[in-house]
């Protein structure tokens, strides 16, 4: 029995070697494909390997930037190089996120917690020092009763009365310090809170809307309600930008955020997710309703016609194309964003000016 015990031990044993060896060869294999895909980039568009390129190339080919990716297969779909100028246009335009933004909202979380910590230090130094203040003047009361005329007593009695001024002005500065703190703390908050608005459109940005996906999850999950997320994007935006200029290129963003923040309410969240791409999630709407619900958005947007304000040459119709996705049909909420971009980017292949649902 003993014999038998130890031979499906080690049975148990070298399945479990076989197991990790496999699991470490897939990885491998994983690796070696990512390198491959990139290697190819480069050699097909001609590119310098700068870390800049290496980095853009990564967040493609790894699915850290599905959006990006989707970009890169627009481009070899249509059989354009993928140029050195293309690429800093794409890292100029921050289209993969507001990493600079990320950033600062670390630094100023950082900052704030500091300056609570600070409060608190001061607060409790203050109440302390109140204290030893109150026993200071206790003590030099107490020494000028025992002896009015000692001379060594008054002169003990003199010093606790200097000791006890000059604890009244450090608790009085620790005092404004502590007001400071505070003022510059509310401060912080407020800017913490300007962190997460995209300030051309008002909409909430990329990185409040992942704090509102996170919260939705749980909630939707827990209450077993449904969940679904969508991707909008401009069509044609490139050329309006190019024929008309940046600054109606932003004015029609304006219009579509607009648009598009009129069906948002507490259960229908809409925000900006970079350039002129939008994300938004529906709370309790299957994808067949999210999809109707931002396809009337899209038809009213596409009646509409659009002027140039500074040369008042017509723009036309503007249209955007959307790819909506069940977000509890995925493994996490990441991988049903990345299924709401594939099917963005279908709508943008079916001929654009369309929803599809992935």
């Amino acid at each position: 029995m003993r014999l038998f015990r130890m031979g499906a031990a080690a049975t148990a044993e070298t399945a479990s070697t076989d197991a990790a060896a496999t699991t470490i060869s897939l990885e491998d294999a994983r690796r070696e494909q990512l390198l491959d895909r990139i290697r190819e980039f480069f050699l097909e568009n001609r590119l310098e390997v700068t870390a800049d390129n290496l980095l853009t190339a990564h967040a493609a080919f790894s699915g850290s930037s599905p959006r990006l990716a989707r970009k890169f297969g627009v481009m070899r779909e249509e059989n354009r190089e993928i140029t050195q100028e293309w690429l800093e246009e794409i890292r100029a335009s921050n289209d993969d996120g507001d990493r600079p933004a990320n950033k600062a909202e670390a630094m100023l979380a950082r900052l704030n917690s500091g300056l609570e910590g600070f409060s608190k230090a001061t607060s409790s130094a203050r109440a302390a020092t109140g204290q030893y203040q109150s026993a200071l003047e206790e003590h030099a009361s107490n020494l000028v009763q025992a002896d009015a005329t000692g001379v060594m007593i008054a002169s003990l009695a003199d010093l606790t009365r200097t000791m006890i001024e000059r604890t009244k002005a450090m608790e009085e500065s620790m005092r404004k310090s502590e007001e400071e703190a505070s003022t510059l703390r509310k401060s912080l908050e407020r800017a913490q809170r300007d962190a997460q608005i995209d300030h051309l459109t008002g909409l909430p940005n990329r990185r409040a809307f992942e704090g509102v996906l996170e919260t939705n999850y749980r909630e939707a999950q827990a209450n077993i309600e449904a969940l679904s997320v969508a991707f909008c994007d401009i069509d044609h935006f490139k050329r309006i930008n190019d024929t008309h200029g940046h600054e109606t290129g932003d004015r029609v963003i304006q219009a579509i955020g607009s648009v598009l923040q009129r069906i948002s309410n507490e259960r229908c969240h809409v925000a900006r997710h970079g350039g002129e791409e939008f994300v938004m999630l529906f709370r309790g709407m299957s994808p067949r309703e999210a999809m109707e619900k931002l396809d009337d958005a899209r038809e009213q947007l596409s009646n509409r016609n659009f002027v140039n304000r500074k040369t008042d040459e017509p723009i036309g119709g503007i249209t955007f194309s959307g790819g909506v996705a069940d977000v509890f049909g995925y493994s996490d909420p990441r991988a049903a964003l990345e299924a709401a971009d594939a099917a963005l980017y279908k709508a943008k292949r079916g001929g654009r000016n369309q929803i599809c649902i992935a």
